[in-house]
């Protein structure tokens, strides 16, 4: 396992990070989650491995998530990089019990701060962004909770691009802290963010965090052959259902053929393409297990490296278009109408673009 910086900071994460969503059984049948000793050991092959983030949520498993996780680290506390999250209700019938406001932020962290028994959390994450917060409350109210010491960093999920710049810019310019992190869903089967959001992550230096990195489990192939022969299953992820569609089996199925000649599992590949993605940026997989096997494959990924000739057959099978404004200003008429004859002449150091 190697480490990054996460964003414009200075703290180091693992290459990969622990995705804690399936610690504890509460959900029942809407997400198949591990009993406590199933997660412990899930959690002993990541550390052993040398992974040090973690990620979790207040209402992830309804809270034991984080009670587990708590629990699980206590002994070594200070070694482990501990992401958790707020925004999502955690009373639908109070509507003070979710959002990005300000009561709810306050209320959660000290609830979060409870069921993982620590004094801080490393680093918070806006669960959505809900369209009703001011951009200046949610982004002055999270500088508040760093000031009192309950936070070290911030980050955010699942938010337009447009959110993320105009708080990072207006942080910037009053003296508050940034986001350092995006989390994002992102894998061979969702490339929409190449458009807006991976583009302003890397001009703004934010690192970014993939959940779904294996689309509901469609990139590990298993849906392929029960697809074809009719028959019903019954998924793990709730979103799976989602992803199964031609195209994305066409992918799936070029994964595993890659993962036949390399003797390696499709999981390994789709991990693996997402890693080769870190030289344009920070891209560090969100990898969630309900038993050993699964995190053992996940970690499998690490010793793997895709030819240039691999990374083409990959990106071309699941390329999207990026739309407007990006393909029309990348196109040879543009670029002539904008620099002349000179394009090919400027050499330019500047990769914020």
């Amino acid at each position: 396992m190697r480490y990054k910086l996460l964003g414009k900071s200075g703290l180091r994460v693992s290459e990969l990070c622990l995705g804690a969503m399936t610690f504890g059984v509460d959900w029942g049948k809407f997400l198949r989650g591990s009993s406590k000793e199933e997660s412990k050991e899930i959690f002993d092959l990541f550390v052993d491995a040398g992974g040090n983030f973690i990620d979790t949520a207040n209402n992830y498993q309804n809270g034991t998530s984080e009670k587990y996780v708590g629990e699980f680290i206590a002994s070594e506390r200070q070694k482990f990089v501990l992401a958790t999250k707020y925004t999502l209700t955690t009373n639908p019938n109070d509507p003070n019990a979710s959002g990005n406001h300000r009561k709810n932020l306050l209320q959660s962290v000290d609830a979060s701060l409870e069921r993982l028994d620590t004094e801080y959390i490393d680093l918070l994450w806006v669960h959505a962004w809900d369209y009703m917060t001011p951009i200046e409350e949610l982004i002055r109210s999270l500088d508040d909770v760093i000031r009192s010491g309950k936070v070290l960093y911030v980050g955010i999920s699942d938010a337009p691009a447009w959110v993320v710049a105009k708080a990072n810019t207006m942080s910037e310019l009053r003296g508050w802290s940034p986001f350092i992190g995006l989390q994002i869903m992102y894998s061979l089967l969702e490339r929409t963010p190449e458009r807006e959001l991976l583009p302003m992550a890397r001009h703004l230096n934010i690192g970014v965090t993939a959940w779904s990195p294996l689309g509901g489990g469609v990139l590990s192939g298993k849906y392929n052959k029960e697809i074809q022969e009719q028959k019903r299953f019954d998924p793990d992820n709730p979103m799976t259902p989602g992803f199964v569609n031609e195209k994305n089996l066409s992918i799936a199925y070029e994964v595993q053929e890659i993962a036949k000649e390399m003797r390696k599992t499709p999981s390994q590949v789709a991990l693996s393409w997402l890693r080769h993605r870190s030289d344009k940026e920070v891209i560090i997989p969100i990898v969630g297990a309900r038993t050993q096997a699964q995190m053992k494959d996940n970690l499998g990924s690490l010793d793997l490296n895709l030819s240039s000739d691999q990374l083409k057959r990959l990106d071309d099978v699941s390329k999207i278009e990026l739309g407007f404004p990006n393909d029309f200003l990348s196109s040879d008429m543009l670029r002539t109408l904008i620099y002349g004859n000179t394009f090919p002449l400027i050499d330019y150091h500047y990769t914020g673009s």
